[in-house]
């Protein structure tokens, strides 16, 4: 469980430091529902950028921020509905936009649910120790944020093969970069890493796992979970029927929201989409691939395996052939001769590549269950194009400009021919299996036990007792704002 101990000489510790800073902290219910927030926080907005380090900038972890990268303030959420003539399903496939979040990402938001509950009860201490955020990419990125946004030091962990927009903004923003072997497959040299910082600062550091970290599962369960809750209300209303939830596996936190989702309607399920070439839940396989952001090789401890429904695993090509489509001249024209509208072409630059393997996730579980124009399927732009554009000119470099012949067989090789190959549904035994894959990662490596393991599965409570501890971590902000303004 997310340990809610109070610590109370390091809890006055990090009072005094956001009373020194002018930092006020969201709450949870605050991030679901802005109209919550105070009109004094709305006025400090008003003057402030999106990816400004200012600390009202907590206010932004929210999907439901106006789109506008300065002075914005809050609306609906931040989505989109890709018409058939893109996704080539009668299926209405909706997909929040992660774009509009300070970093561009949200697991800003991930981190935030990560950071807070250690603030507000003393576990960690702002003013000595480093906050270590080790990821594949955007979480370490939001990590770094929220710590320069709170003043704390940070140490920030990925792999050395990411997009160079990430290192390139990460160096001005974490105290501490460091470059971990590999690519994106290679989560264990980060756990590795970790170790070695345990091992050599031991107190000076505390570390954020985001794969380990409930606080993580909680964020999206809450905020995620109800964005999508109020994104497709309306649909529903009018008589739509609310089908599933696609998201790539990463570190078992998005696929959260799939939980709160599947208690709001018991006859929905739940996909965990990931790379063919690193088929971990597929086939218990392993692998490079670049499908960047997703993870791979182990299974989050955070990921309720037992509420998931359907794997389906994507060729990374098909990823990055749709990359290009969505984001060269040629794709667009191409797209526009099929009949996808032009808003729905703008749009597309909003869709990064974990994005996109999303996307083809949804289509493969939509072609599988036959899923009519009555039939909603919700998804997650994680980030967009702006953290990717070296990878469009990178594969320009190599192969020159998309042609119309390209961009055509893109469509038709990534979208059209999407099929329900390497795709599962899960049975009973089948969810076992891949739950009992995290003995080798978390017991034998990690130091977990198998006893917490053997209750996340059999404890038909564990994910509820997790689910039930936002409203104590908000009273908690709470009185921690009010110490702070006293």
């Amino acid at each position: 469980m997310i340990d809610l101990t109070v610590h109370d000489d390091v809890r006055r510790k990090n009072i005094d430091r956001c009373r020194e800073r002018g930092i006020q902290l969201p709450t949870f219910a605050q991030m679901r529902d802005p109209s919550r927030i105070p009109q004094s926080v709305k006025d400090r907005l008003k003057q402030v950028g999106l990816w400004d380090v200012d600390p009202v900038n907590l206010f932004r972890i929210s999907w439901k921020n106006e789109p506008a990268e300065q002075g914005g303030l809050y609306g609906g959420v931040n989505a989109i509905e890709l018409p058939s003539t893109l996704t080539g399903v009668p299926a209405r496939i909706i997909g929040l936009i992660g774009h509009w979040f300070p970093t561009g990402a949200h697991k800003v938001g991930a981190t935030y649910g990560c950071l807070a509950p250690s603030l507000v009860s003393g576990n960690f201490d702002s003013q000595r120790q480093k906050a270590v955020w080790p990821s594949t990419g955007n979480y370490c990125r939001g990590g770094a944020f929220n710590s320069a946004l709170l003043g704390c030091d940070s140490i920030a962990i990925l792999p050395e093969g990411m997009s160079r927009e990430r290192f390139e903004w990460l160096k001005t923003i974490a105290g501490e970069v460091i470059a971990t072997p590999g690519t994106e497959s290679n989560v264990k040299e980060i756990f590795d890493a970790c170790h070695e910082i345990n091992r050599t600062r031991g107190e000076q550091v505390v570390i954020f796992n985001q794969f380990e970290e409930l606080g993580n599962y909680l964020w999206h369960y809450e905020v995620t979970g109800s964005a999508i809750e109020e994104a497709i209300a309306p649909l529903c209303d009018a008589g739509a029927t609310y089908a599933g939830y696609v998201s790539s596996t990463g570190s078992g936190g998005t696929l959260a929201a799939g939980d709160r989702l599947k208690q709001r309607y018991p006859g929905s399920w739940i996909v965990a989409a990931e790379a063919l070439e690193c088929p971990t839940l597929l086939r218990n396989g392993f692998g490079d691939h670049r499908i960047e952001g997703i993870g791979d090789k182990h299974i989050p401890w955070i990921h309720n395996v037992r509420n998931t429904d359907m794997v389906a695993s994507i060729l990374d090509q098909d990823c990055i052939d749709l990359m290009r489509l969505f984001n060269e001249p040629a794709g667009h024209e191409m797209l526009h001769s099929v009949g996808v509208d032009e808003e729905t072409i703008a749009s597309l630059g909003m869709i990064g590549i974990s994005g996109i393997g999303n996307l083809l996730a949804a289509i493969k579980a939509a072609r599988y269950w036959e899923l009519t124009a009555d039939d909603v399927i919700v998804t997650v732009f994680t980030d967009s194009m702006q953290l990717y554009a070296s990878r469009v000119q990178e594969e320009i470099a190599v192969h020159g400009d998309l042609t119309d012949r390209e961009a055509a067989r893109a469509f038709g090789g990534a979208i059209e021919h999407q099929g329900i190959d390497n795709l599962v549904e899960l049975n009973y035994y089948d969810r076992l299996r891949i739950h009992n894959l995290k003995y080798y990662t978390w017991i034998e490596q990690q130091g977990r036990t198998a006893e917490e393991l053997n209750a996340q599965w059999y404890d038909r409570d564990y994910w509820t007792r997790v689910q039930r501890s936002s409203p104590a971590i908000d009273q908690m902000i709470e009185a921690f704002n009010a110490e702070v303004i006293s």
